[in-house]
């Protein structure tokens, strides 16, 4: 087997050897070579020390990442290449990490301390693929599996519990049975873990080219609880409404499952309805009813959020999506429209619209999503055509207010606010000029 590798990591590979050292590609790049996918980034393994691997590429820049566990990274015009020296982990007390290494001069010892099987292999050009635990036939068996006993593997590091999960979802493959219930019998030791472990290995779940199969997976494995907790009373909630022919839960999945790969947008899809079983009422026909539950879910999303510590950032995009995506009135008017795009931006307006598509996508009834293009073609008009519907827009600004004597403060932002309105109103209105007469004539000074 002849597995490509780019000349710029391969240089590093052949350089370790003619200078007498063992070295090889390793981990995720060979498994997702041998996939026909891309690798993200190169990893070698070699005999040599930190200490060695320094010294012999000192024309480089090196970083010590992790200079106490072997990892060396080598920086080229190309990009980085970690390089960590054979070693064998002692024994690991907190879950997480080793408590010391031990560098060994034995690739097979390096390969027995790694997660999965199809994480460990190992290939240079000359010796081919070194796969002592069967990496490749559960490759092509489309299966997760540990190296080894998996209660072993996963009480080393926990997190593996929820990356088999992610290996599984993005992948597509199964996991073995053995390693399953594994998962199930430590799911609980996921309190352990740090929120921001945890918080990437969701991200990546979500990311993927199917989240909903990490969800199910998750809720089948006893992870969902341990990890969103707050999700679990959508699990087999009937809505008893004639809009869904689906649970929350399984709304929820299809819904994400719709959406592009864009994190926000995956994680409003997630969280957008995560309020309805603390809103439901049902009125006297039967009917189920969820007033008030973009809001429930704007609450509960953001303690979520927080928990995993998120970026500001990233929380406010997010809430802005779950707080918006009711709003989509089919007579909604061109002034509705600017409005909306002061709320929640002109960067995320269609994410908003793409998240509001996959909602109708995922509803009992005609898929019907014809007035939510129709929005998108108007709001690119209002952007295109430079309408205002933000503070930033109006040709006047808060220092022009005070030059013109009115005191910094609450009036300032009543003032500015009022002539948005107006302008949203009508645009023609967002002249300098115009501006003043119509403070002028509202605003007078004593």
């Amino acid at each position: 087997m002849k597995i490509p590798i780019p000349d710029y990591v391969n240089t590093i590979v052949e350089k370790l050897i003619k200078s007498g050292f063992k070295a090889y590609l390793v981990g995720g790049c060979v498994r997702d070579a041998i996939l026909n996918r891309l690798p993200n980034d190169y990893d070698i393994t070699t005999s040599a020390t930190p200490k060695q691997i320094i010294e012999l590429f000192s024309e480089f820049k090196t970083v010590e990442v992790g200079k106490e566990f072997g990892t060396i990274i080598v920086i080229q015009s190309q990009g980085g290449v970690e390089i960590t020296t054979f070693r064998l982990d002692n024994k690991y007390q907190d879950g997480r990490r080793p408590t010391s290494v031990v560098f060994t001069g034995d690739l097979i010892k390096d390969l027995e301390r790694r997660d999965f099987t199809i994480n460990s292999m190992a290939y240079n050009e000359e010796e081919g693929l070194i796969d002592p635990f069967n990496g490749l036939r559960d490759l092509k068996n489309s299966l997760i599996r540990t190296v080894g006993n998996p209660i072993d593997r996963f009480s080393e590091d926990y997190l593996r519990i929820i990356r088999a999960v992610r290996f599984a979802t993005q992948l597509d493959f199964l996991i073995d049975i053995e390693t399953a219930k594994a998962c199930s019998e430590l799911s609980s030791k996921l309190v352990n873990i740090s929120k921001e472990r945890i918080r990437d290995e969701l991200f990546k779940i979500l990311l993927s080219d199917k989240p909903s199969r990490g969800f199910l997976l998750m809720r089948e494995l006893g992870l969902l609880k341990q990890v969103i907790p707050e999700l679990m009373p959508a699990i087999g909630f009937d809505q008893r409404n004639p809009y869904h022919d689906r649970s929350v839960f399984q709304h929820t999945l299809k819904v994400m499952d719709n959406t592009p790969k864009i994190l926000n947008v995956r994680l409003a899809a997630l969280l957008h309805d995560i309020g309805k079983p603390y809103t439901f009422s049902i009125d006297d026909k039967g009917i189920g009813h969820f007033y008030g539950h973009d809001k429930a879910s704007v609450k509960i999303g953001e303690e979520i959020l927080l928990r995993l510590n998120c970026s500001s950032e990233l929380i406010k995009s997010t809430l802005n999506l779950i707080r918006e995506h009711m709003v989509h009135h089919p007579d909604l008017k061109r002034k509705g429209l600017k409005r909306q795009l002061q709320r929640v931006g002109e960067d995320q307006i269609e994410n908003l619209i793409d998240l509001q598509i996959a909602d109708r996508l995922s509803k009992r009834g005609t898929k019907d999503t014809s007035n939510l293009e129709s929005k998108r073609k108007e709001v690119r008009a209002i952007l295109e055509a430079k309408e205002p519907f933000s503070r930033k827009h109006l040709a006047i600004n808060g220092q022009e207010l005070m030059d013109l004597g009115y005191k910094q403060g609450k009036i300032i932002g009543e003032i500015l606010d009022f002539l948005l309105n107006a302008v949203i109103e009508e645009p023609s209105l967002n002249t300098n000029k115009k501006l003043k007469g119509i403070i002028k004539k509202n605003y007078p000074l004593s």
